[in-house]
């Protein structure tokens, strides 16, 4: 259990924010805000609703600091899945408005369109948290894995371009791209990290 404890900043943080400074919200925001805004504006694929995301997620943080449980994982942890649940009862809210209006004639100026499929709204939110897992995963693995990965994916770049850049050797490189690759594949076959363990905390 020790080895799993969230570091003392989690816990610094949830008691500094029970006590209602605004400073932790802040010190808060600056490090978790790009990892809230990116995630849920890949679930959403739009900004503006990934902007209300940041706001409630933070909000929602702010007025109920006692709803994370140190015991259960790191605050980032907890954030990301907050993140994760909010955008996904935004994709449903959505979805069910679309359907309203297209019952009354009112979506896209056409009637009877059939409404939004259920099955292709899950999908949507099944590939949705995987992307968003893939992007939790990036940002959260260690340093080294995450500059080889960028290395060799967004710019291209060869392994053994990677290693020269890295100042590592070939195999280095390798083993690095090897791990990296591991981790992402789980974005695909498992949920964003405590996406829905029973009872943790409270509905947004």
């Amino acid at each position: 259990m020790a080895k799993n404890a969230p570091p003392r900043w989690d816990r610094r943080m949830q008691q500094r924010l029970a006590r209602g400074e605004a400073a932790a919200l802040g010190e808060l925001y600056d490090r978790f805000a790009s990892l809230v805004h990116s995630q849920a504006n890949r679930m959403l694929d739009d900004e503006s609703a990934a902007d209300l995301v940041t706001r409630e997620v933070f909000g929602y943080v702010w007025e109920n600091p006692d709803a994370y449980d140190p015991k259960q994982g790191s605050m980032r942890s907890w954030v990301a899945r907050l993140t994760h649940r909010e955008s996904v009862q935004r994709l449903r809210r959505t979805a069910a408005a679309r359907q309203a209006d297209e019952e009354y004639g009112t979506y896209g100026g056409e009637g009877g369109a059939g409404g939004v499929d259920p099955a292709d709204l899950e999908e949507r939110v099944r590939l949705a948290t995987a992307a968003a897992r893939a992007d939790y995963i990036v940002a959260s693995m260690p340093a080294p894995l995450r500059a080889a990965l960028e290395l060799a994916y967004i710019q291209r770049r060869d392994y053994r371009q990677t290693a020269t850049d890295l100042g590592v050797t070939e195999d280095e490189a390798r083993r690095r791209l090897r791990l990296g690759l591991q981790l992402l594949s789980t974005a695909h076959t498992r949920p964003l990290e405590g996406s829905s363990p029973p009872g943790y905390g409270r509905p947004l």
